[in-house]
């Protein structure tokens, strides 16, 4: 994804998600975009100046009144000396000052003069999103053509607040600036995909469960490629730390048992990639109440069921989808047990790739996997998590219309 001579004016606003902007200068810089920086006032209560400079090797601007940078009338200049306007993060306060036409500081000002085009990065207390003053404000900045990423769920910056208001992270900022800067082909429009991500949790008593090391990172990374070659993406995830990629549908569940039944549900789809590491086993009958130690005597024994088999049941599905791919996460005899998995669960093929702990990959951020179908086995290096799912993707884009025909 390059960005290659594209200048992005990025307007920081005042909140703690102040400092991901400095990530997101980074990651835009890498790509080779110029970046020049405007604060807030609020923006500079969290993050300094000098950092923001510092990252982007450029002037941070700052004031609207500013005789150096107000001589040649410096707001219009710099709404229209650029590519693009992004606001990382958005604020409440600086959302509705746009929906209203408020022109108060430089911010708003530049946001009132440019003419081109505009993302905004919402963040902020999920009561704040869900209010309904802030609804309208959305709505008709969607109405003005402003366009939006996220905001994503999860813990928020307050203590015990959770919900939807965390800003959009980085990278996915990133790709959406690229894709409105240099729209890519949309070769999965029209097509639906499943992704499943993440562990499942098999409770054993109400504080106890069984469980796996998936961090969902693959899956999660599927999920947006998929998205962003134009598939509508259900992603069906078990308990993880990560938020939501943009793009999709996202259903949150437990058990393996919650994911067959999810997945089920999304039925029919044109793609179903299996990537969640869901537990082979659960627990019998799970106890009510937690299990207690009692003394003189050993653990109480655990009864254990094998649970529904998710990639076998869909491959072999009424509804199944025309491609459906598997993950092996193998310690041992990677091939040859990805093989068996092929014939045995009814995939198109399967991306197996080594999980022990020496190879870092669960958890980790990279990955190394081998694509195992009926033709042969195709090694592929050792690349990002996000670069194996933009491969995946574009092989299934190449895929799915023979699959479908």
């Amino acid at each position: 994804m390059s960005l290659s001579g594209k200048r992005i004016l990025l307007i920081v606003s005042g909140g703690i998600a102040a400092y991901k902007a400095l990530d997101l200068i980074r990651r835009l810089r890498e790509r080779g975009a110029e970046v020049r920086p405007l604060m807030t006032a609020g923006a500079q209560e969290f993050i300094t100046p000098l950092a923001v400079g510092a990252l982007s090797s450029g002037h941070v601007y700052t004031e609207l009144f500013s005789r150096e940078d107000e001589q040649d009338v410096g707001h219009i200049r710099l709404a229209r000396d650029c590519d693009l306007v992004c606001v990382a993060p958005a604020t409440a306060d600086l959302m509705a000052k746009m929906a209203h036409g408020l022109a108060n500081d430089l911010a708003s000002t530049v946001l009132l003069a440019t003419d081109r085009p505009v993302l905004v990065a919402p963040a902020m207390n999920p009561a704040m999103w869900a209010h309904p003053a802030t609804k309208r404000n959305v709505e008709t900045l969607r109405r003005d053509g402003i366009r939006f990423i996220g905001p994503a769920s999860g813990e928020m910056a307050e203590s015990g607040e959770a919900g939807t208001g965390r800003m959009a992270e980085p990278l996915d900022i990133v790709a959406s600036i690229a894709e409105i800067l240099a729209p890519a082909a949309k070769p999965l429009a029209g097509r639906r995909a499943i992704v499943t991500s993440g562990p499942t949790h098999e409770p054993i008593d109400p504080v106890r469960y069984i469980a796996n090391r998936s961090s969902g990172k693959q899956g999660h990374a599927i999920a947006a490629a998929l998205a962003r070659l134009g598939a509508e993406v259900t992603l069906v995830s078990g308990p993880v730390s990560i938020p939501d990629p943009a793009g999709v549908h996202a259903i949150h569940v437990e058990s393996a048992r919650d994911m067959l039944d999810a997945v089920t549900d999304a039925l029919p789809a044109d793609i179903a990639v299996f990537v969640a590491a869901v537990a082979d086993w659960r627990v019998a009958t799970s106890a009510e109440n937690k299990i207690k130690k009692k003394e003189g005597e050993g653990p109480a024994p655990l009864e254990l069921t094998e649970n529904p088999d998710i990639l076998r049941t869909i491959g072999h599905h009424a509804m199944r989808p025309a491609l459906v791919v598997g993950f092996a996460a193998e310690t041992a005899d990677v091939i040859s047990n990805a093989q068996a998995k092929l014939a045995r669960k009814g995939a198109d093929f399967i991306v197996a790739n080594d999980v022990s702990p020496a190879t870092g990959i669960m958890g980790g951020d990279r990955n190394r996997v081998r694509i195992v179908s009926k033709s042969g086995v195709e090694d592929w290096p050792d690349l990002s998590k996000a670069e194996v799912a933009e491969r995946l993707a574009a092989r299934i884009a190449e895929l799915v219309p023979k699959m479908a025909s």
